[in-house]
């Protein structure tokens, strides 16, 4: 029998990279999406695919029932993966912008694992990985909205981890760095949308900011292909015992040492140095 995964955020980049990566594993793959066309373009291409929007409860819990459809109630593993970052200042951040980043990247997958973890207890075993972000465990200016959901985020895992123990069911946190993908195309639509550039302080700021994301490319030196993180997905998925994190990208690795030895000073020092180069 082929183990079952579903997928959110499949659209393009990392879910996209893990549904038909683990297809070609062998894994039965539920590949979801936001948009009707990017679930055209996964059923063309031999992917089992279905709509399901991290903001809307409906459509969370029709995704759901339609695993449990198909599989006849049973899954192995969820890879809670849609989300999209918002950039801007703190200070320009609104409730509304904050509880647009905090409903996709938050709430959403919350609410799906709280309908996942039943099944997967009842059946006696489960993986639930969670693709975090460097960002989950160091700061960077700009990116606070972001950099707070994903905080949230680990936070969540580290708990529900604990609270898992001795049950089979395994709780993976994946942190990458810069991963190439469509990431960049929709932080400049969300920070449009959200933040009143004109009027800021940073206004100047923002401007290189949206040079940054508009520039073709790897934004950033160390950019891996997605690739990197299928790999991570892959032991999380199929180690006897995954780790309860995995690092990608030099960048993680670098700044999850730095945490451990720099005293906070230091740390911000060069955190504030690296966030306003990029």
């Amino acid at each position: 029998m082929k183990k079952t995964i579903l997928i959110t955020g499949c659209s393009s980049g990392i879910g996209y990279c893990a549904a038909k990566g683990l297809q070609e594993r062998g894994y039965r793959v539920f590949a979801t999406a936001r948009k009707r066309s990017s679930v055209e373009k996964l059923l063309a291409e031999g992917l089992e695919s279905f709509r399901l929007d991290l903001n809307d409860s409906n459509s969370i819990h029709f995704a759901f029932e339609e695993v449990m459809r198909r599989t006849g109630g049973e899954l192995y593993a969820l890879f809670n993966n849609g989300a999209y970052g918002l950039p801007g200042a703190v200070e320009d951040l609104n409730r509304d912008a904050l509880r647009a980043q905090f409903e996709t990247n938050v709430f959403g997958w919350q609410e799906l694992t709280n309908l996942v973890i039943p099944v997967m207890r009842r059946q006696g075993y489960g993986r639930i990985i969670q693709n975090s972000s460097v960002l989950g465990f160091v700061a960077l200016p700009f990116r606070g909205a972001y950099n707070a959901s994903k905080y949230a985020i680990e936070g969540l895992s580290d708990t529900l981890r604990l609270e898992l123990k001795g049950s089979n069911v395994y709780v993976s946190l994946i942190e990458p760095g810069p991963i190439a993908s469509q990431f960049r195309t929709n932080a400049v639509q969300a920070l449009q949308k959200y933040i009143d550039i004109e009027n800021s302080f940073h206004r100047e700021k923002y401007q290189g900011v949206l040079g940054r994301l508009n520039k073709p490319g790897p934004a950033v030196p160390f950019t891996l292909p997605p690739e990197a993180v299928l790999k991570r997905v892959i032991h999380a998925l199929e180690a006897e015992k995954p780790q309860a994190r995995y690092y990608v990208t030099v960048p993680t690795y670098l700044f999850g040492i730095l945490k451990r030895i720099l005293s906070a000073r230091a740390l911000d020092f060069l955190l504030a140095k690296s966030g306003n180069n990029n």
